[in-house]
């Protein structure tokens, strides 16, 4: 990954797309979101209204590639379109989840065109199939941003928005080997179980944690969660397991929290302590957060979603206006093997229970953001009460 921290210039082509009062049902869908229901325009009833769109009508797709994060409904489109509407009021926004499944983004990314979305926000779930939908809104004049994962296949988005990937995975080792280290474990060994092959975040997680891990711990099994899916990852570390033995293993790495559940999971059923085997993940996930003060999982990597899912709204508001980003916005850019991406990058943090090391703590960082809402401290700390109180949550 290239990064250049110079400004980027950028000429945004002006839309010809149609403009379209209204949003319709059709898309196959994930299970809905907190801002409404997923596959309509939840902003529908709106068009015509004035404001920071000038009084225009019209609308944006934003496609996010799956469920099983639970990020993604409960975040990244509320958040999103909490803020786009604020932008940009009157503008529809056609949501729709893939639920993994690539063919089922191709068809609602196809709809949104044909629709006559003037700005298309696509997370892919294959990044490399999904330069087909960049390739076919590009040829419409449709604007692309390339949301949390970056789309590749030979396309050239006009926008990345993401953390830095890479980063990510030097944190998650980073964090599992220091408390290896603090353990005095001498010589450890670690089992990975890797995101998504289809994802390039993972690819890029896989790439950060091994640049730390290689040549300081031995990798006694490595495989990966094909659809990122927590039931993976448990009968992956079954197989673990079963091949190495309860005592072949220091810690675990985990190439997000669902799969760090699977895997832990997997480790309770073959009668070992996973408080006595580190493991990390990330997305700071309410669970997650739950068993870290609980002992069970180590770390995770917290991704402030909301700033990102914010930034990138305000983005594909000035695009929608065929204007170009906010002063300061863009910060860098990324290589997608085609071009060089004009990029929005945010900084991961990691997160233990206390703090430490490259960690923060819970307290400092999801309970001080109100991660989960108003209520974040309510949500973590129920059935967790005296955990929340050893980590000076209140």
């Amino acid at each position: 990954m290239k990064l250049s921290i110079s400004l980027v210039s950028i000429s945004v082509a002006l839309v010809a797309a149609a403009a379209v009062t209204g949003c319709k049902k059709g898309d196959k869908t994930g299970n809905g979101g907190a801002a409404g229901t997923a596959g309509t325009g939840s902003s529908a009833g709106m068009a015509g209204a004035g404001g920071a769109a000038g009084g225009a009508t019209g609308s944006i797709a934003l496609l996010l590639p799956e469920s099983q994060t639970t990020r993604y409904e409960s975040a990244d489109h509320p958040f999103f379109e909490a803020k786009f509407k604020q932008l940009c009021p009157g503008i529809d926004v056609v949501y729709s989840n893939a639920n993994q499944v690539a063919a089922d983004q191709q068809q609602q990314a196809e709809a949104a065109i044909a629709r006559g979305v003037k700005v298309l926000v696509l997370d892919p779930v294959d990044g490399d199939a999904a330069g087909a939908i960049v390739k076919n809104a590009k040829a419409k004049s449709i604007p692309v941003i390339s949301y949390d994962r970056l789309i590749k296949g030979g396309s050239s988005p006009d926008f990345y928005v993401s953390f830095d990937n890479e980063g990510v995975g030097k944190l998650q080792a980073q964090a599992l080997l220091d408390k290896l280290t603090k353990d005095g474990v001498a010589n450890p060994k670690i089992t990975m179980i890797n995101g998504s092959p289809t994802d390039n975040n993972a690819t890029l997680f896989k790439q950060g944690a091994h640049s730390v891990f290689d040549g300081k711990v031995t990798v006694v099994k490595e495989d990966a969660a094909a659809n990122w899916k927590p039931e993976e990852a448990q009968q992956l570390m079954e197989q673990f397991i079963a091949k190495i033995g309860k005592d072949g293993f220091d810690a675990a790495y985990q190439a997000n929290d669902g799969t760090s559940g699977g895997a832990i999971a997997a480790m309770k059923a073959a009668g070992i302590d996973p408080k006595k085997k580190p493991t990390v993940g990330q997305d700071a996930e309410l669970a997650a957060i739950q068993r870290i003060l609980a002992g069970e999982q180590y770390a995770t990597v917290y991704k402030r979603i909301q700033p990102q899912a914010e930034k990138t709204a305000e983005l594909a508001c000035a695009l929608f206006k065929a204007q170009q980003p906010p002063a300061g916005l863009v910060n860098g850019k990324v290589n997608n093997g085609t071009a060089d991406v004009a990029s929005i990058l945010l900084v991961p943090v990691a997160v233990s229970a206390a703090g430490g090391g490259v960690t923060q703590s819970v307290a400092d960082t999801v309970v001080k953001d109100k991660f989960y809402g108003p209520d974040t401290v309510a949500k973590i700390c129920k059935g967790y009460e005296d955990a929340c109180a050893a980590a000076n949550i209140k």
